[in-house]
């Protein structure tokens, strides 16, 4: 019943009559579960089998370039298709070996770590290609005027799930006390991955194709070919509603992506933090969305998904000032007040996940849907490779000890600020399309 509490009793109403609604919602249930997992092991499993900080840093860095090579020719394959369930389980069955690479390195031996490395990149490939086809998939199942219910309620349990997912992991790692069974107890979280995405496969199996496309045009066959590359990137090209979004969105993914590793540093060697003390971070960042997002629902009812989306870019803000103050504390301290400053920040944080995807469909051609989906995320995809290594970069330039530390997160603060400037300024001088 937690999920239904926080939620308009319309969107409960739509949701419980609806099927499409309540698979959908059943999909974030299982995917933001499997993510959790593996985005919870990744590190720590590479660490364990002896990884060094720069094998740590390609983690993130490989599924990125990977990705940007995929995506564009990916979003032109499925701007081809009519019907988009099949190459979503597809990208399923892709996401599910993947993990199940990654479970077995350790028996690589010597190669264990570049064969952990190469099962991640590819895995990172899939799960982005995944989140094209669904969302590719969304707008042709789900009408405009209900996409925010659904969307609510969807993040709400992909909250519910990413508030117990990386708790449970932390509590499982701290209670093993040898390296060899840490290790195994990853390898056990990477096959309950792989049985979440399968339970999800089995779910998207059961949308009715050809009910859902019943009313839905078929456009001419598109063949892949650089012919229609040229022609998708010429109709994106003439979209201004796009492009500026596009500049907007991707200046706050920049920022936003700078101290992601920077993140990481504060927690284990500024703040010291052990591995349950990491899994209540997020947890008190899922506890507080989960109670306000009801109250931004109702703000998107009212205002449009536009303007609350600039605070949950002000709320972003406040993480790296805040980490820049725990850090400053007794380190006795300095934990718990994370902990709790980061709570904070997150009140709004829904709004961005509730939201970025709804401003996203508003601004892109119904032709070519797939591939400018696709084309956002691969120039999600360059900042999240290249940005966090900038923020490295940045920590060491400023002296790489902890005065140097709190120097670039209150930087990343100011960009952040400006980021919300922009998009406020967007809103402001009216350049989203009217629907929005």
């Amino acid at each position: 019943m937690l999920l239904f509490n926080y939620l308009p009793g319309k969107a409960v109403r739509f949701i419980k009559k609806n099927p499409v609604a309540s698979r959908y919602i059943m999909d974030g249930l299982f995917i933001t579960s499997a993510t959790s997992i593996t985005m919870s092991s990744f590190n720590l499993f590479a660490l364990r089998l002896g990884a060094d900080d720069f094998q740590l840093s390609l983690i993130q860095f490989l599924p990125q370039i990977f990705t940007m090579l995929i995506l564009i020719p990916g979003g032109l394959f499925m701007d081809s298709l009519h019907n988009k369930k099949r190459i979503v389980i597809i990208t399923l069955v892709l996401l599910m070996l993947g993990v199940l690479f990654c479970s077995l390195s350790p028996f690589v031996y010597a190669l264990a770590i570049p064969f952990f490395l190469g099962a991640v990149m590819f895995t990172g490939g899939a799960l982005a290609l995944y989140n094209i086809a669904w969302q590719s998939f969304f707008p042709a199942v789900v009408d405009i005027n209900t996409r925010n219910y659904v969307l609510t309620f969807r993040t709400r349990v992909s909250l519910f799930a990413g508030m117990l997912v990386p708790l449970l992991i932390g509590i499982v790692l701290t209670s093993i006390g040898t390296v060899s069974g840490k290790i195994i107890a990853h390898q056990g979280f990477f096959i309950c991955t792989i049985f979440l995405l399968l339970f999800a496969a089995f779910n998207f199996n059961r949308f009715r194709v050809k009910q859902i496309y019943a009313n839905t045009p078929v456009s001419a066959a598109k063949k892949v070919s650089l012919a229609e590359l040229k022609n998708s990137c010429k109709t994106l090209l003439k979209n201004k509603h796009f492009l500026l979004f596009a500049v907007t969105a991707l200046f706050f993914h920049m920022t936003w992506h700078f101290d992601w590793t920077l993140y990481f540093i504060g927690q284990v060697t500024y703040l010291g933090m052990n591995e349950l003390q990491l899994g209540l971070v997020p947890l008190g960042a899922a506890v507080i969305q989960l109670l306000t997002l009801k109250f931004w629902s109702r703000k998107n009812e009212k205002h449009g998904v536009v303007l609350p989306f600039t605070f949950g870019i002000l709320g972003l803000s406040l993480c790296p000032a805040f980490l820049a103050i725990a850090v400053s504390v007794p380190i006795s301290a300095g934990p718990h007040l994370f902990v709790i400053l980061h709570t904070i920040a997150h009140i709004p944080f829904c709004v961005i996940t509730l939201n970025l995807f709804q401003c996203l469909l508003q601004v892109v051609d119904e032709e070519n849907r797939s591939f400018s989906l696709s084309v956002f995320a691969t120039l999600l995809c360059l900042s999240n490779a290249v940005m966090p290594v900038a923020g490295v970069k940045l920590y060491h330039a400023l002296g790489g000890d902890l005065d140097g530390f709190r120097h670039a997160l209150i930087i990343i603060f100011v960009m952040r600020l400006f980021a919300a400037g922009f998009w406020l300024l967007r809103w402001r001088c009216g350049l989203f399309p009217k629907k929005v």
